[in-house]
Order: C-alpha cells, then structure tokens, then sequence
C-alpha cells in the first residue's frame, strides 16, 4: 500500500521526459518532449499510467481546487482565510462572486486538460503496441479512460459545456469543440462502460489504490444519475452491491487516517505519501484550525472553516458528528477533522483523499431508485452505522429532502455537497437561503462557474463563456 503511494506521486519528474509539457493553450501542449521514443515496453506504459494517476493528486484537482469549487461553494465549509489580498478570489468563490480571471478556475480548467491529454496519449498509443503481459495492456487501458472520465465529469460539474478532446494532441494548433455537458456525460458513460469491463475488481500488495471495476461502475452511476438517466444509474450501483468486494467499516471514525487508508469501504481514494518529497497531502492545513506550519493564506494554504448550519444538522447520538466529522480545538472551536494528521512539514500529510465510498454509493443507489421500501433501508443501513435507529422514513421532509440530509451528514468534507445540490436540483434556492442575510435571491447564485479568461483569450470566437 505505501509503495504504490510513493510510485504513484513520484512519477511528475519522470512525466518531463515522455509526456506532454506543462504548458498548454486552450487543449494543445506546447512541447512534446521525446514521446516517439516512449511507449516502447509494458514498462512505459505503466510509468504513463501511473503519471495520469498523479494529474488527480496534484493541487489542480483533487488536492485542492475541488475542495474550493466543489465543497467551499456550499453550505458546509467556507472561507476562513479573510476576505481581502491573496484570500480575495477564495471569498469571491463563496460569495459566488469569482471572477473569469480567477487562478483557481484557470488551474482547474489547465490541470484537467493535462491529465486528459496524458491519458489520450495513453490510449492513442496502445493501438500501435503489443503488450508481453495482455492482462497489464487491458488494465492500462480501463485505467485511462476511468481517469479521463473522472476529469471530464468534474469539468462538466464545474463549468458545463466544455471542449471534449478525445485524441492525442500532436500539433500547437487544435480546433477546440465546445459541447453540452449532456455531450460529455454520454461519452464518459461509453468509456466507463468499457472500462469497466477491462479493470480488475480488485488488486493485492503494491497495486492496491489502483482504479477497479468498482471504481468505474461507481462513477458510471454517478454520471448516469447526473444525466437523469435513473434506471441505467441503479443498474451500476447494484453492480457494485452485488459484486461483495465491499461493505461499510463498523465505526464512522474507523474511515479516518492513515492506518484506515484503503478499507473495505473504500471504492477509490487518491493517494497521498508524506516525506518531504512533494507526494503529501495539504488537507491537514485546509481544515485544521492551527496555521502556524503553513503560514496561512500567505504561506499557500486556503484555510476551511465548517458553517454553524453544517454543525447544526446532526441528530443526538450521531457518531458522524463531534468526533466522527468534527473536533475542537483547545479554545473549543469545532472544525472538520476527518483529514487530521501528525506532521512537521506542511502539507504533506499520509492521508488519502476519498473520491467514492461504499455509503455514497448505497445513498446514490437509493436516489436513483426513488422513494421504495428498498431507498429506505439503503438510507437505514448508512443511518444505523453512525449510531440511528429511528427509521428514516419517519422523519419530517420528503423522500428527496431526508435523502440529501443523510448524503449531507455522511460525506461533509468530501467534496460531494456542491455537486448533490445541483443534482437535487436545489443549489439556488439553498444557497440563497444560507446567505438570505446578505440579502441573496436565486438569481444571485451561479450554478456554473466562468470558463476561464485566459482560454476564452487563447480560442477566440470558440468558447462560449457561461452567464455571470
């Protein structure tokens, strides 16, 4: 398990001698750097793999922007860094206010693109190489396209109509093609359908952290329920039931740190290694309430505070509450402490990051199958585990509304409530009513966020930008 986390994040130096640069306008790299002279064994392969890999971990993504854009944006967390200087642009994102210019959306927009150009390059590259080991040859492949699935759907999340680049970019120049989200959802379905077939269901030893068939059933569903499309989203979660590779760990506090890393709950996890050399995580710093590693907002880190209507929504007796979620500090403030972790160096915490778990998917399985004796008791089962008896049926609120509660209670912290809220469908009119002080209505609430400036600039009269 450790092994894998150090191969994994140490592959971005290995990167600058056979993938594309880091340097990109709009889809193209600036620089191809000896790739004809890669892809040339099983061994190739697996470091370019392992490469697309470290585009999720890197802060681009899921090490940090996603956390901003996905979690910081809803009702759950917000800035704590101040409002003014480097903090700026984090309290525009709050306030849904961010500007087109904003670092974090380019970055976001920029990380994602390499990473799919990473894995384009992987699966354009296969069609012309005969792997020694097939079985390694099919994974490589399923593995490329769950990764460029998984970016494509968080780009869809975050800025809707988006450029679909599904081949490997060789030239400066590259006519960019804008489509629908409802576009990007039926081709990632495609792909993961594939790449369900292609993956293992699971791995032992060094290769555990790796995509799974699970994996790609998981976020199948998940995009499936993102479409509308109920019916094909249910057949995917029941998938993932019904292959008995997983089950909820006893305790809701036995998800957390290091030593619970990769359980029997967990479906796919980014994986983070401390030691100094840049594969560590920044989730300590983000949620922890002591910033005198990192420096504050100064020193890099984009500090989260939990909103008081997150502390308030959980019942007596919840263990995904204090001590589950949340901690206190010695003055006695509650912050989010699932990432909690001993280190000397900042952010470079041994803690994983969840992308999928077993509960989220028992709570998506049960959206997906709409208001049924069956709904209930998946909705129970997460219930029961943190410490609840009372059938969720009984409580007050429709069948949608208890729903999106639990998913809220269970995954806060996890980058989930931005997206649940405008999968339900209700992101204005929540979001409106959490900032009903400062005098918002629906129409001060963006459901999508700006495409980048810089993009908009590098592609003229060929990116639509989004309503601001």
């Amino acid at each position: 398990m450790k092994r894998l986390k150090k191969y994994l994040l140490a592959i971005p130096l290995l990167l600058l001698a056979v993938s594309c640069g880091e340097d990109f306008t709009v889809l193209a790299p600036q620089s191809e750097r000896n790739v004809e002279n890669f892809y040339q064994t099983d061994t190739d392969f697996a470091t370019a793999i392992n490469g697309a890999y470290s585009s999720l971990a890197h802060n681009d993504a899921y090490g940090r922007n996603y956390m901003l854009l996905l979690e910081m944006r809803s009702d759950n967390t917000t800035n704590a860094g101040g409002a003014t200087g480097l903090a700026e642009s984090l309290e525009r994102i709050t306030l849904f206010t961010e500007l087109a210019t904003a670092g974090e959306l380019e970055r976001a927009w920029v990380g994602a693109y390499r990473g799919i150009a990473r894995t384009n390059t992987i699966l354009n590259r296969l069609d012309n190489y005969t792997f020694t080991n097939s079985a390694l040859g099919q994974r490589t492949e399923g593995e490329a396209l769950f990764i460029r699935s998984l970016l494509y759907y968080n780009l869809a999340v975050i800025f809707g109509n988006v450029p679909l680049q599904l081949d490997e970019v060789t030239s400066s120049s590259v006519v960019v093609n804008q489509v629908s989200a409802a576009a990007v959802y039926s081709q990632i379905s495609a792909d993961l359908e594939r790449a369900e077939n292609l993956l293992p269901a699971s791995y032992s030893g060094a290769n555990i952290g790796r995509a799974t068939s699970g994996a790609a059933a998981t976020l199948l569903g998940l995009v499936q329920l993102t479409a509308g499309n109920n019916g094909q989203a249910a057949a995917a979660f029941n998938r993932v039931v019904n292959s008995n590779q997983y089950s909820l760990v006893s305790e809701y506090s036995d998800l957390w740190g290091s030593t619970n890393e990769n359980s029997v709950e967990s479906i796919f996890e980014i994986q983070y290694k401390s030691g100094g050399q840049g594969t560590g995580s920044g989730y300590t710093e983000y949620y922890s309430p002591d910033l005198r590693i990192s420096g504050g907002v100064g020193g890099g880190n984009v500090p989260q505070g939990v909103t008081d209507d997150l502390l308030s929504i959980y019942e007596e007796g919840d263990a995904r509450g204090m001590g589950g979620t949340f901690g206190l500090t010695a003055e006695e403030n509650e912050y989010l402490s699932k990432y909690d972790a001993a280190q000397s160096i900042a952010f470079d915490s041994d803690v994983n990051l969840i992308v999928f778990r077993y509960a989220d998917v028992l709570l998506m399985l049960a959206e997906a199958l709409g208001e049924s004796p069956e709904a209930w008791a998946l909705i129970n089962q997460v219930r029961q585990r943190a410490g609840l008896t009372t059938d969720a049926a009984t409580l007050p609120g429709s069948f949608r509304d208890i729903l999106l509660l639990e998913r809220r209670r269970e995954l806060a912290g996890e980058n989930k409530r931005w997206p649940d809220l405008l999968r339900f469908g209700v992101a204005q009119p929540v979001m409106a009513s959490f900032y009903s002080n400062e005098g918002y209505t629906d129409g001060n609430i963006r459901t999508l966020y700006p495409i980048p400036q810089r993009e908009l600039d590098s592609a003229p009269g060929q990116l639509t930008q989004n309503p601001m």
